[in-house]
């Protein structure tokens, strides 16, 4: 009888376990969207100061409008990707795990990781950052919509399922982001404001296709080598090849000595070093988060960037920074909390929250 008493306290005390580590690992996922909300604020003011006050203002220097919102916004983006490498990189030496970094870029998950970060790094984070310079924090709900288009994009390329809860959730985050975009549309809207919506499409048809991608090299390789490798591959293919087409595309390579006065400016280098420091932090909470309480629930509390990309822009920038622009509509505050509602719709039954509670 002892026994059974015993048996019955055992399997009570793993449920409680189970339930605090699932609960914590629901906490670090949350703290990822807040943190991505610091990398967003913090690389927007590092594009604001220095040198990139006068590239953005009444000083263009003689820039050309493709140099400025497009190429400035691929500087921006490797900038912050190569802090957050050698962030990454200088965390690994310190725990001893460079040789797994490069073992594993040899192997197949790892190589699928680098394609991955192809995608989601040079061609997303550059659209993210020139949506961001155009069109200002509202864009972050629109960018939001990569869980939404990655289950299609899984259903497409990979065959996976898509129910009926998950097209409820898809059409709840594109109501919500044909919500966004109507700001965009009327006499008020500021200038650029609508080509930055749509430019933040371009980050989540990209990132939703890192994700169905990533997530079979997260599979099988520890998430801060994976995060490692991603931003390492990010950072370099950004710098050595995005950057240089780039420039092709502008007409003369003359626009790369914007990088190395980017690269030497006092006044905004140090916020692309937080923003890379956030930018890494938002992916390690992120992965460390699916690990502990399931990939769709963690893809769900991770896409409450959605609401904390805008507050946190409307705090550094609006608030403590005294810079204009950075409020948001109250139409576009409520379709970023609808744009929650659409994502945790798409990942997982809500039900099932209620459900772990009473097993438990």
């Amino acid at each position: 009888m002892s026994q059974v008493v015993l048996g019955r306290e055992a399997i009570i005390a793993k449920k409680k376990l189970d339930a605090s580590f699932r609960t914590k690992g629901i906490c670090i996922a949350l703290l990822s969207a807040v943190v991505y909300g610091l990398y967003t604020a913090f690389l927007t003011l590092g594009m604001s100061k220095g040198v990139w006050a006068d590239w953005y203002g009444a000083n263009t220097a003689g820039l050309t409008a493709f140099v400025i919102t497009y190429f400035l916004g691929a500087v921006g983006s490797a900038l912050n990707d190569s802090f957050s490498a050698v962030w990454a990189l200088s965390l690994a030496a310190t725990r001893g795990r460079l040789g797994d970094f490069f073992r594993c870029l040899k192997t197949k998950p790892g190589l699928v990781m680098v394609t991955a970060a192809l995608i989601g790094g040079p061609i997303a984070t550059t659209a993210y950052v020139v949506g961001l310079q155009l069109a200002g924090s509202i864009v972050v709900p629109i960018a939001a919509l990569c869980p939404a288009i990655g289950a299609i994009l899984g259903r497409v390329l990979f065959k996976q399922e898509l129910n009926a809860r998950m097209m409820l959730g898809i059409a709840i985050c594109f109501l919500a982001s044909f919500m966004i975009a109507s700001t965009s549309l009327g006499g008020e809207a500021p200038d650029g404001q609508f080509l930055g919506i749509c430019i933040a499409f371009i980050a989540a048809l990209g990132w939703g296709f890192e994700g169905c991608v990533c997530g079979y090299g997260t599979s099988m390789i520890d998430s801060e080598i994976a995060i490692t490798i991603r931003q390492t591959t990010s950072a370099l293919s950004t710098l050595f090849i995005f950057i240089p087409v780039m420039a092709v595309m502008s007409g003369s390579f003359d626009s790369l000595h914007l990088v190395t006065e980017a690269l030497f400016c006092s006044d905004s280098i140090i916020w692309f070093a937080v923003s890379g420091l956030c930018a890494y932090l938002t992916f390690m909470f992120w992965y460390q988060g699916n690990g502990m309480c399931g990939a769709a629930l963690g893809m769900s509390c991770n896409g409450t960037f959605s609401f904390w990309g805008p507050f946190g822009c409307w705090i550094i920038l609006g608030i403590i920074f005294g810079i204009d622009g950075w409020s948001m509509p109250p139409i576009a505050w409520a379709a970023a909390v609808l744009m929650i509602v659409g994502i945790f719709t798409v990942a997982m039954n809500p039900l099932e929250l209620f459900k772990k509670k009473e097993e438990v």
